[in-house]
């Protein structure tokens, strides 16, 4: 599953916070309402996401990003990125294993 990263440490959540007079819990809250699984987002999911400090977490799961922005009322792209395309994760097929194993053709 995908993960995004918040951007600029967090700060563009925290200034939509602040714009909304959100706090933590109530944004927590909040994440409930536009669930609809009615779980929402934890607390501390939360607080790690807007955190600055050390216990701040640069990922998470595009379903925690996507329920804070909308609870936030907020695009998804002004608060996180999509991490770039990775080499390990790209998916390969049976052919390119076939050719690598093979090496280099002269």
């Amino acid at each position: 599953m995908s993960r995004l990263h918040r951007k600029s440490d967090g700060q563009p959540i925290r200034d939509a916070m602040l714009a909304g007079g959100w706090s933590i819990p109530k944004l927590a809250e909040a994440t409930k309402s536009v669930d609809p699984l009615g779980r929402g987002v934890s607390r501390s999911a939360v607080g790690v996401l807007v955190s600055s400090g050390s216990s701040g977490r640069e990922r998470c799961r595009l379903r925690t990003a996507w329920l804070i922005a909308d609870a936030l009322g907020q695009p998804l792209q002004k608060l996180f990125d999509m991490p770039g395309a990775s080499t390990s994760t790209e998916e390969r097929s049976r052919a390119d294993d076939r050719q690598h194993a093979a090496g280099p053709t002269a």
